[in-house]
C-alpha cells in the first residue's frame, strides 16, 4: 500500500461531493427555524445531504492515509489524529474533523436522537466548518502534488 499514490479522481469526486451538498443546504429555507421545520422534507434534505458531506471528507481522510502514507484506519474518528500526524491537517483542522466524525457517527448510529433544532443551527451556522476542512485539504494537495496520480 504504501509508496501508492492519491488518486486526483477521488480527490476531485469527494470534493466536488463537499460542495454539492453544501449547495444543497444552502438552497434550503434556513432564515428561520419555523421556515425550515414547516416542511419537514427540509429537515430529511438537510440530514442526507449533512451527512453525506461529512462522510465524503472522511472517506477522502482515508484515501489519503490509505495511499498517500500507507496507513489504514479503522473508524472515522481516527481519521483526523492520523491527517494531523502526517501533517494534513492543522491542529485545527483536525479538531474539526474530530467533531464532524463524531456528529456523522452520532447521525447514523443515534440518528432517532437527532433533532431538527440542531440540524436547523448547524446548517445555518456552522457549515464553514465543513468548508474549512475541506480548504485544508485543497491546501495540503496543492503543496504536495508528488503524493498525487493525476490521471483520471
Amino acid at each position: 500500500m504504501n509508496g501508492e499514490k492519491i488518486s486526483k479522481k477521488v480527490v476531485v469526486d469527494r470534493l466536488a461531493w463537499v460542495d454539492r451538498m453544501l449547495e444543497e443546504i444552502r438552497s434550503l429555507p434556513l432564515e428561520t427555524e419555523e421556515e425550515f421545520t414547516q416542511d419537514s422534507r427540509n429537515v430529511w434534505a438537510a440530514e442526507s445531504c449533512l451527512r453525506r458531506a461529512l462522510e465524503s471528507l472522511l472517506d477522502l481522510g482515508r484515501h489519503v492515509l490509505a495511499r498517500g502514507f500507507g496507513v489504514g484506519v479503522g473508524e472515522y474518528k481516527e481519521i483526523s489524529a492520523q491527517l494531523k500526524e502526517h501533517g494534513v491537517l492543522d491542529e485545527q483542522s483536525a479538531r474539526l474533523l474530530h467533531i464532524m466524525a463524531g456528529y456523522r457517527n452520532r447521525m447514523v448510529h443515534f440518528y432517532h436522537e437527532v433533532t431538527s433544532e440542531e440540524l436547523y443551527d448547524i446548517c445555518r451556522n456552522q457549515l464553514g466548518d465543513i468548508e474549512a476542512v475541506a480548504d485544508a485539504y485543497r491546501r495540503w494537495l496543492r503543496e504536495n502534488p508528488d503524493k498525487i496520480d493525476e490521471s483520471l
